[in-house]
């Protein structure tokens, strides 16, 4: 393992923040599209359509979506997990900078894992409880 935590540390940050990202696909694709038919705005739902009619290409191929989101979150907790315990340096500035890293990649890991959930609730559990 690699002596430098806080480079390890910023490498599961940005696995993090991918992670994130293919999560907020789920959303977009299935989650948000749900909520505004509950919500009765259809009309906006409609309008979001039109003015991006890739939301469209995306609930055609949600399970591809779930499956790339789901391989990246994935690879993100494994150098998540690696990290946990990765040494930070002993600078007091740079074991702080290393150890707020390493909390923020946590955070933004274990929020792309509950937006990931979201997005396959109403994916693929709400329809087929069919309500």
């Amino acid at each position: 393992m690699s002596g430098d935590g806080l480079a390890e540390s910023r490498g599961s940050l940005w696995s993090a923040v991918a992670s994130l990202f293919a999560s907020s696909g789920t959303l977009v694709c299935c989650a948000i599209p749900a909520l505004l038919v509950a919500l009765g705005a259809g009309a906006a739902l409609s309008s979001l359509v039109s003015v991006f009619p890739q939301v469209v290409w995306l609930s055609e191929h949600k399970e591809e979506l779930f499956l790339v989101a789901g391989l990246m979150m994935a690879v993100a907790g494994w150098l998540q997990w690696r990290a946990r315990n990765a040494p930070c340096p002993v600078d007091p500035a740079l074991r702080s900078a290393c150890l707020r890293t390493r909390t923020a990649s946590r955070r933004v890991y274990l929020g792309s894992v509950a937006l990931y959930l979201v997005g396959g609730w109403f994916a693929f559990v709400q329809p087929w409880l069919g309500t």
